[in-house]
């Protein structure tokens, strides 16, 4: 882990670590995943559920339904441990299961409009960082592929003054990037390729997307508190 790395994610709030695992890492975990699918879409009336269920919700659902043994082991290794300590400052005191991030595919149309952005940790932008959470591509996801959305920048904003502006902001802009460089924040999103891992601070804000595409968008994610500094 490099310094100018480190810097990287304290100024943004997130971190692309490009083919951090790799393709014939998860190959296993591809295959094992593909069964679960299979056996969702023969339960036919589990698919029709899923598509009757808001967008998002279709999310959280179809998420829940696979269960595909040593997904936590495979991707949290010591390795990315250790580069979530550096990047942290400490090691995490506790690291939740690994968690899969499912999207169906042809969710509707691209939207910035209506999305639910939110942080998992509230914590003060000047005190330690209080979590990271990685986000695993297993698959490639293509931009527009329902791939998480994180706002880099918006972990440094003051919570009394700039971040009810931006939460201002992403509820009545007709025009959100331009309006969230105003602010000195843009929307990154965690498309990419196979092995890929995004390293986000928990302070930051984040939402799932649409999944414009015909491919099924497979991610996975855990978060590492990091205690009391």
């Amino acid at each position: 882990m490099r310094s100018l790395e480190a810097d990287v994610f304290a100024a943004q709030g997130y971190l692309r670590l490009k083919g951090f695992h790799a393709r014939t890492e998860l190959a296993t975990l591809r295959r094992a995943l593909d069964r679960e699918l299979k056996r969702i879409h023969a339960g036919r009336g589990a698919a029709t559920s899923l598509r009757a269920l808001p967008v998002f919700q279709q999310i959280g659902r179809l998420s829940a339904l696979v269960k595909v043994p040593g997904l936590h082991e495979t991707l949290v290794t010591p390795e990315l441990r250790q580069v979530i300590a550096h990047l942290g400052g400490r090691a995490p005191s506790g690291t939740q299961q690994t968690q899969w991030l499912l999207s169906p595919a042809r969710q509707g149309a691209w939207t910035l409009q209506g999305l639910n952005w939110h942080v998992d940790v509230s914590a003060d932008a000047r005190g330690p960082i209080p979590g990271i959470q990685a986000f695993f591509l297993i698959d490639n996801v293509a931009p527009h592929g329902g791939a998480t959305l994180a706002l880099a920048g918006s972990h440094r904003l003051d919570p009394a003054d700039a971040m009810p502006r931006l939460r201002r902001v992403l509820r009545m802009s007709t025009n959100l990037e331009r309006d969230l460089a105003d602010l000195d924040v843009r929307v990154v999103e965690m498309s990419g390729r196979a092995g890929d891992v995004f390293l986000m601070d928990m302070r930051t804000l984040h939402t799932p997307s649409i999944n414009t595409t015909g491919q099924i968008r497979m991610m996975a994610t855990t978060r590492c508190f990091m205690g009391n500094a």
